[in-house]
């Protein structure tokens, strides 16, 4: 769902949906999720966690759509810490400047 803008419309039901993704991109997206939210506490906690979670050679998947409706900044273009990053609050604006902003991102 990443860079999708359907995902800002996914139904709160769904929350508890497993996301399997086919790669172990954790920690670099939530790098950039930090990039673009640097106060948000939902995603400072996981860097922990997932930062546990590597060292002990563990997976950081799967995930839920509820954790990535926290800590997805795709998945939240329709708040303001994110609207701010991106200087627009049209969420279309926003995903696609975020989604830019991933594209150059090395952090």
């Amino acid at each position: 769902l990443s860079g999708s803008p359907l995902s800002s419309g996914i139904n709160a039901e769904y929350g508890n949906t497993r996301v399997y993704c086919g790669h172990e991109y954790t920690a670099q997206n939530l790098k950039f999720a930090k990039h673009v939210e640097p106060h948000n506490t939902d995603i400072l906690a996981m860097i922990e966690e997932v930062t546990k979670k590597r060292k002990a050679g563990e997976p950081t998947i799967p995930t839920t759509i509820g954790l990535e409706k926290k800590i997805n900044p795709f998945m939240r273009v329709k708040e303001d810490a994110v609207q701010k990053f991106a200087g627009n609050t049209d969420p279309v604006e926003v995903m696609r400047i975020i989604r830019e902003a991933k594209d150059h991102f090395r952090g």
